[in-house]
């Protein structure tokens, strides 16, 4: 008490922190607007699931409290002298084998390659994934939000939101930012692995509060129609576009040239892995904002592996020798 008083915290309301306490509706408690009381979590034995903020004596929201991300929160955005263009390539692509994410590594600012070794594609969990396009410093920071996010549902309810769960949380979360200078596009790669109950039972001669003691049993449910590779868009207005195959950047319709004509469902895991490469390569030889490595993810339903960063003047090196190949068959088959 003499903290907030010291602090001036005397008049203050409960803001909630959790994401997704109310299961009904899932959706993240930063939507209770109003709350003046403390909200426990029977899930956690009580804890305090909310934090509180103190209220503005002249606001005219001192009465109804505004999302806590909201523009409205914030100062009033700086603008730019100049229009900073910045570029990308990124794709992500269903198949047989699973699902394919890969993206190259150039960070560009304008005509400037601000950093030619960035990590354009971020793992939330073990089975999801997401390529970031975009401004790199709100890339960065809504894809430790979605990760907290994440932690905190999967800490709570024991088990991993869905992909399009966790595409309709990042929708919700980005809207109230339609209209700004936010500049985020994730594609969220992933495999939904089979939905369970999870039934949990005491035993009888241990006390309730003793929980380090108690047995529990899992019980799955029947297979999730749900269950299985998800390929899903989400920018920074709140669009939600779910698909098979999504390229997204600057260089994203010289890669959708290669993946129109070589993507088919029955690839196997190195066509696949060679096909999305070569697609990257392609993008980046044709776009400036474009290049130096490629970074490729394979999810399946035993989760992500990461392949090995392969510079792209590698893949060039292949491509002269494939066509330095094709020109000595020709000219072979007329001497014959």
């Amino acid at each position: 008490m003499a903290l907030q008083d010291v602090c001036s915290l005397s008049n203050t309301e409960w803001f909630s922190a959790s994401s997704l306490e109310d299961t009904a509706h899932q959706r993240t408690d930063f939507y209770n607007f109003g709350l003046r009381t403390l909200k426990k979590s029977e899930r956690n034995s009580g804890v305090p699931l909310h934090f509180f903020l103190p209220t503005p004596s002249d606001s005219l929201f001192s009465h109804r409290p505004t999302f806590p991300f909201s523009p409205v929160n914030h100062s009033v955005t700086v603008r730019r002298p100049f229009p900073l263009s910045h570029g990308t390539t990124t794709l992500g692509f269903i198949f047989q084998g699973g699902v394919i994410a890969a993206a190259d590594t150039r960070a560009s600012a304008g005509g400037l390659v601000a950093c030619p070794g960035v990590h354009k594609i971020t793992a939330i969990h073990s089975h999801l994934v997401v390529t970031s396009s975009g401004s790199g410093a709100d890339c960065m920071l809504w894809e430790r939000i979605l990760t907290r996010e994440i932690r905190l549902y999967q800490l709570r309810h024991r088990q991993h939101l869905s992909i399009r769960g966790t595409a309709k949380l990042l929708s919700f979360m980005l809207h109230p930012f339609k209209g700004t200078d936010v500049c985020v596009a994730l594609t969220l790669c992933g495999w939904d692995k089979e939905a369970g109950n999870t039934v949990f039972s005491k035993k009888s001669d241990i006390s309730s509060a003793d929980i380090s003691s108690q047995t529990v049993t899992a019980k799955t449910s029947s297979v999730s129609t749900n269950s299985g590779p998800k390929l899903i868009y989400v920018c920074s207005d709140g669009a939600r576009l779910q698909g098979d195959i999504i390229s997204v950047g600057s260089g994203s319709p010289y890669a959708y040239g290669v993946l129109d004509g070589g993507l088919r469902w029955s690839l196997t895991k190195d066509e696949a892995i060679s096909l999305a490469r070569e697609a990257v390569f392609r993008a980046t030889h044709r776009d400036a904002y474009s290049g130096n490595n490629v970074d490729l993810f394979h999810i399946t339903a035993q989760g992500w592996k990461q392949r090995e960063r392969e510079d792209l003047k590698e893949e060039y090196y292949r491509d002269m020798k494939r066509r330095e190949n094709q020109v000595n068959e020709r000219k072979s088959d007329k001497t014959e």
